[in-house]
């Protein structure tokens, strides 16, 4: 499944790379430019996760995580009556980050063998594997990809409950449903942008997932999905900090449980003012009119028209990393039977209070509306709310610990998982080892 999604990355055009100097508001030819920004809202990219001082590029930094955790709902056997119990897990990961003025790469692959004390038939393996390149062709001229594959039992086991924030508007919500099901996703990008002016840019994108659960003995109510897509996008350069612009967005997705099958297509035009201040805060909001066509054979299709809208802050500065992002649309399941007007709120805080102390926080919040209810077996819709509290203190150069507290609250009726596992808690401590070593330019 990697090795055909990564293939793909060939036969898409996807997201627009970043932009690799400040932007700048004099004439001139484009040849003699620089390159612009590519805003948020149409960049795709999630904002970073870490302080500017923690920020680092160009290393190899292999490592090892050995981490005591204490659940107080687990279902065993995929039962309807969840107990608490200890889990343990060792947890590998190495990470290549390589950049020249041209070429970008970063490698990243992680795992999680993890063993429950009172409930061994659960003890699995969780792999996460991801690729991202981005490459200038010319000096206006970028090409990106991406590929990011997970096999995954344990939603705990993720950097973060809430999945990554960014101030773009997506396709499909996020799978934080069933915290504890087996699972399998695959999804791949890739891009192309260019800057015909001094202060015009225009890009197209493409993206392709695929979702299932193997086990459908353990994951009723959930669905298989299979979605496709793809934008473009027109950003304009105002002055040397603001930008304006649209974006036009596609998506197909097909949900199924079994031969049964839900296709959802959206398409988005979006209109996006973006800001930048100080060169360490970005605030951006889009929103525009959105249409979407749900069918289910042999039933009549829904169709109908809905306002869509994103915002989205970002600060990083040297101490203190704030992001936090609000969007509304409709969009396929992404793991539920149906389509569904998801209302969407995220936010995350990093904060190193001390020389050697770090606090970080996350939170999220998603309700979820079926937006044709009359499709009798599809999911009405619900609603999660997750949110993680983390403190991190190195014990030496190579050494770090860290203590953390997750839950995870879902309410989703059709769904016998979660309705027999609705709320679900973990402590846990770990400790890591990382061998850092930099990479020459």
């Amino acid at each position: 499944m990697l090795i055909r999604a990564c293939l793909s990355l060939v036969l898409l055009v996807a997201l627009p790379a970043w932009a690799q100097v400040e932007p700048a508001a004099s004439g001139g030819s484009p040849a003699d430019a620089p390159q612009m920004q590519t805003p948020p809202p149409v960049s795709g990219e999630p904002f970073p996760t870490v302080t500017g001082a923690e920020a680092r590029s160009n290393y190899l930094n292999p490592g090892l995580t050995v981490e005591s955790s204490y659940y107080d709902n687990l279902l065993p056997d995929y039962g309807a009556h969840p107990i608490s119990t200890m889990g343990y897990s060792i947890d590998p990961s190495i990470e290549l980050d390589k950049g020249t003025p041209r070429l970008h790469q970063m490698w990243t692959y992680n795992a999680s063998f993890t063993l429950y004390q009172h409930a061994n038939s659960r003890s699995a393996a969780d792999q996460h594997a991801s690729f991202d390149l981005r490459y200038l062709l010319s000096p206006h001229v970028s090409i990106s990809g991406r590929d990011t594959f997970e096999k995954g039992s344990n939603l705990f086991n993720q950097p973060s409950l809430t999945g990554p924030i960014s101030g773009s508007a997506t396709s499909s919500p996020a799978i934080d449903f069933a915290p504890f099901q087996d699972r399998l996703s695959n999804q791949a990008t890739a891009g192309l942008s260019y800057q015909f002016s001094p202060y015009g840019m225009i890009g197209a994108s493409g993206t392709t997932m695929i979702l299932h659960y193997p086990n459908r003995a353990q994951s009723g109510g959930l669905a298989d999905s299979n979605s496709r897509g793809g934008s473009a996008f027109y950003n304009r350069q105002l002055s040397s900090t603001q930008y304006v612009g649209a974006t036009y967005q596609y998506s197909n997705e097909a949900n199924a449980i079994g031969k049964t099958q839900i296709t959802t297509q959206v398409s988005t035009v979006n209109f996006f003012y973006s800001i930048y201040l100080n060169h360490v805060l970005n605030l951006s909001i889009s929103g525009g009119p959105q249409h979407y066509d749900v069918a289910l054979s042999p039933l009549p299709s829904s169709a109908a028209w809905t306002p869509a809208v994103t915002g989205s802050i970002a600060w990083q500065g040297d101490r203190t990393n704030i992001s936090a992002s609000y969007s509304r649309s409709v969009a396929g399941g992404g793991g539920l039977f149906g389509a569904f007007n998801s209302n969407t709120a995220n936010a995350s805080v990093r904060w190193r209070f001390a020389r050697t102390w770090t606090a970080q926080s996350t939170a999220s919040y998603n309700l979820r509306k079926n937006v044709a209810p009359l499709f009798f077996s599809s999911e009405s819709g619900g609603r999660s709310i997750s949110g993680t509290a983390q403190l991190e203190h190195p014990l030496s150069e190579r050494l770090r610990a860290s203590l953390s507290y997750r839950r995870l609250h879902q309410s989703y009726g059709g769904i016998a998982a979660i309705t027999g596992d609705p709320d679900s808690d973990r402590v846990s401590i770990s400790i890591s080892y990382q061998f850092t070593r930099p990479l020459g330019r």
